[in-house]
């Protein structure tokens, strides 16, 4: 059979397996893999032509651009507080929800709905004063603006060696940041000082929360600068198809984050221990053990430093998992709730969860790169913000960004529905392995520990909870309350805040 035959094998060409699994000479095995690749190449032309189409249709001239993003900023703006304030309606409630009358006195309930309606407050007041810089910012062409100030800058003082599109473009997003952390401070400072406080949670000092934004600040740069100049880099570099070498790029940025940031960067802000020896060390291990858990390191996290939170979360490579445990949390619970805390989080492990969610994160960053290769030639784009003579690439990506901003709605709601079948999954887990009665437990401290909310509106849930509310999932887990009766037991489900609990 000839080299040429065997490339037009119809059989090998629809079916990869066929061709790997060959038992036919390499020469044989080398032809079916050319016809892979000119597979996959005709489809990657495929979505290049509809690309081109999509973005040849899109740049209209006299295309009212500006008026299509403040629409959607408003509409965005409205969706969200109408949202708040359905469920500012819940902490209005003085009666506890009926699944938690016997796990919930009433001053913790009325201190928790209160602690909502704080929280609300300040998120409408913030959100309102967010959302009029976000208008100004387009109505009055800041970014023009900003932009050719940086470049007034730029070619004045900077020298001759950081000059050119990224040099201008990482000073626009210098100064950029600087204008909105300014614009933030009183919000932090609000928030930390005077909400958080007022409820018992802050823990930081006014020099810690200013070392920790300077921290904060020269990260950004550190890291920010070579990833911001390679990104652009590439753009500029690889043509029209850079989305795939752009995605590719931060694939591994991200895997890097995921080794750099526990040993890097937790350490500049928290400190980090070794869990000492124990019936609690010796229950986690032995439970990683059982459960085939890579772990090589079980720390605790002062998180006391800054709040009194608690929580615990595992990190690393997949061969390589650190668990790490707030101070917090060992002090206001038990060692089988902690140990029912920890088996949740590793029946996110077990049952591939991260793994799932940083495939659909790439599979969402590789289709809003192919969509920015859209827009990034649109001028009619670029001259409704006031770009009339120069199309930046990190100005177009912003502009983009604004124009997709209503997807982003629709797809935190489906996230969230996602990661809330996560968590039952991962309750469920931690049932199996015998905790059922702790993992309840340790749901109604850390619920009244953190004074989370104790009932939710079902449209606000769904739009802002990625975790299912408490009273969900103790039904998950079958949890019925030591001081529940038989009567109470056999109730149909009642309703609060709309939903069935």
């Amino acid at each position: 059979m000839s080299w040429r035959h065997d490339s037009r094998d119809p059989r090998i060409r629809s079916d990869p397996k066929r061709c790997l699994s060959s038992n036919k000479p390499d020469q044989h095995r080398r032809t079916c893999l050319v016809s892979l690749w000119q597979s996959v190449d005709s489809t990657g032309s495929m979505i290049q032509a509809f690309l081109q189409r999509l973005a040849q249709f899109l740049d209209r001239p006299l295309f009212p651009w500006k008026k299509l993003v403040l629409g959607f900023s408003v509409g965005q703006f409205l969706l969200e507080n109408w949202l708040l304030y359905r469920q500012f309606g819940v902490y209005q409630r003085t009666i506890t929800p009926k699944a938690l009358e016997n796990e919930v006195n009433q001053e913790t309930f009325d201190k928790s709905q209160a602690y909502g309606r704080a929280k609300a407050k300040f998120s409408f007041v913030s959100s309102f004063f967010g959302q009029l810089k976000s208008l100004a910012t387009i109505q009055y062409n800041w970014y023009p603006k900003i932009w050719a100030i940086s470049g007034v800058w730029l070619a004045r003082f900077a020298p001759s060696f950081i000059s050119g599109e990224i040099g201008h473009s990482l000073l626009f997003l210098f100064a950029f940041n600087l204008v909105d952390t300014i614009f933030s401070l009183p919000f932090t400072y609000y928030q930390n000082f005077v909400l958080e406080e007022k409820f018992g949670f802050n823990k930081l000092t006014i020099r810690l929360w200013v070392t920790d934004m300077i921290k904060g600040q020269l990260l950004g740069v550190v890291f920010g600068v070579p990833i911001m100049s390679a990104f652009l880099a590439i753009i500029q570099k690889t043509g029209t198809n850079f989305f795939y070498y752009l995605w590719m790029f931060m694939l591994a940025v991200q895997i890097s984050a995921i080794t750099i940031y526990p040993i890097l960067i937790v350490p500049l802000f928290n400190k980090l221990s070794p869990l000492e020896p124990g019936p609690l060390k010796e229950g986690v291990e032995a439970l990683a053990a059982k459960l085939k858990f890579p772990l090589t390191e079980l720390q605790v996290i002062d998180g006391s430093k800054r709040s009194a939170h608690s929580n615990a979360y595992f990190t690393g490579l997949p061969w390589k998992k650190k668990i790490v445990i707030y101070d917090t949390l060992l002090e206001k619970s038990s060692n089988k709730e902690v140990e029912a805390v920890l088996a949740h989080e590793l029946g996110h492990w077990s049952m591939g969860h991260t793994t799932k969610l940083l495939g659909i994160s790439q599979f969402h960053l590789f289709y809003m790169f192919a969509l920015f290769s859209v827009f990034i030639n649109n001028r009619s784009l670029y001259e409704s913000f006031g770009f009339h003579n120069e199309q930046p690439i990190l100005i177009g990506f912003l502009l983009f960004n604004e124009v997709l901003g209503p997807t982003d709605s629709v797809i935190k709601l489906l996230m969230n529905i996602l990661t809330r079948k996560f968590e039952f999954e991962a309750d469920s887990f931690a049932v199996k392995q015998g905790y059922a009665q702790e993992l309840a437990g340790s749901l109604i401290k850390l619920q009244i520990q953190n004074l989370s909310a104790m009932d939710a509106d079902w449209m606000y849930s769904s739009f802002h909870y990625s975790h299912p509310i408490l009273t969900e999932r103790l039904r998950a887990i079958g949890y019925k309350g030591e001081k529940a009766s038989k009567d109470a037991d056999d109730e149909k489900p009642v309703k609060a805040a709309d939903r069935e609990l």
